[in-house]
């Protein structure tokens, strides 16, 4: 399920998206080791104040298992302004029909058991349909986006190869970077369905989602559980003495399972 969120409706969001920037902060602090600034355990920038739309990927327990951001051109941008260098002296893209689409991200600990019939997970391919949609329903022709190698082979893969790319590629905290163009065409929204067999409209409408949000806030807490903040304590020490990062993992997991049904308890930083 794809939730798009906005200035116009992000009051009705709060917990949707402080996962969706604590999401952020793991994968591009932690697993691609991004120069990125993290506060409370929660990774925001400067674009984040200018009135983005953030395309959400939820699951069924309404927990944030992808995200892009999307950022029109004509103002200050990341890659006019952060990513310059790949630029290489060129110009940015200024123009009103052409977005950025950036922070792509997916959480492959929540989407690890999914039963993918193709190299690509469907929740990525979900997400790429969601944005791609959203831009063309919003009169956005292209995309351009700032990615690393091997998101560049994960788009070649899953048929949504780009058509174009601008300057040339630069290294990025772990990996390298690079900036490519997508065109928002019912054709390749076509491809990529196609190649993930994702069929029927994939975004979520925006009262069902806050009345399936309020609806799993009410639910009681599991049974056995009377105090929620031991709960936290417990896997505190758990992550703490962790001897191997599969151990971390399924900890982590566990937390993230429970996290909608405890949701003040479990806030803690991953």
């Amino acid at each position: 399920m794809i939730l798009t969120i906005d200035a116009l409706n992000m009051h009705r969001f709060p917990t949707v998206l402080e996962d969706m920037f604590q999401l952020r902060a793991r994968v591009f602090a932690g697993r691609l080791g991004w120069d990125v600034t993290i506060t409370d355990g929660k990774e925001i920038d400067q674009f984040d104040n200018m009135n983005p739309s953030y395309i959400v990927g939820l699951d069924d327990e309404m927990n944030v298992i992808s995200c892009a951001r999307v950022l029109q051109t004509m103002g200050p941008h990341m890659l006019a302004d952060v990513f310059d260098a790949i630029l290489d002296g060129e110009p940015p893209v200024r123009s009103p029909n052409i977005w950025e689409s950036t922070r792509f991200c997916v959480d492959t600990q929540r989407i690890k058991s999914e039963d993918s019939k193709t190299t690509v997970s469907k929740a990525t391919c979900e997400l790429m349909v969601g944005i791609l949609e959203y831009s063309k329903a919003a009169g956005i022709t292209d995309i351009i986006t700032v990615i690393d190698p091997v998101m560049d082979r994960v788009l070649k893969r899953s048929d949504n190869a780009p058509h174009g790319y601008v300057g040339k590629t630069v290294p990025m905290g772990k990996v390298s970077a690079l900036a490519a163009l997508l065109d928002c065409t019912d054709e390749r929204i076509g491809k990529v369905r196609a190649f993930a067999g994702i069929e029927g409209d994939v975004m979520l409408d925006e009262d069902a989602a806050v009345a399936k949000i309020e609806a799993l806030a009410k639910q009681p807490p599991m049974p056995g559980v009377t105090d929620p903040q031991e709960l936290q304590t417990y896997f505190d020490e758990q992550i703490a003495e962790a001897s191997s990062d599969k151990e971390r993992s399924a900890v982590l997991a566990l937390r993230s399972a429970l996290s909608m049904r405890l949701p003040s308890a479990l806030t803690a930083t991953i």
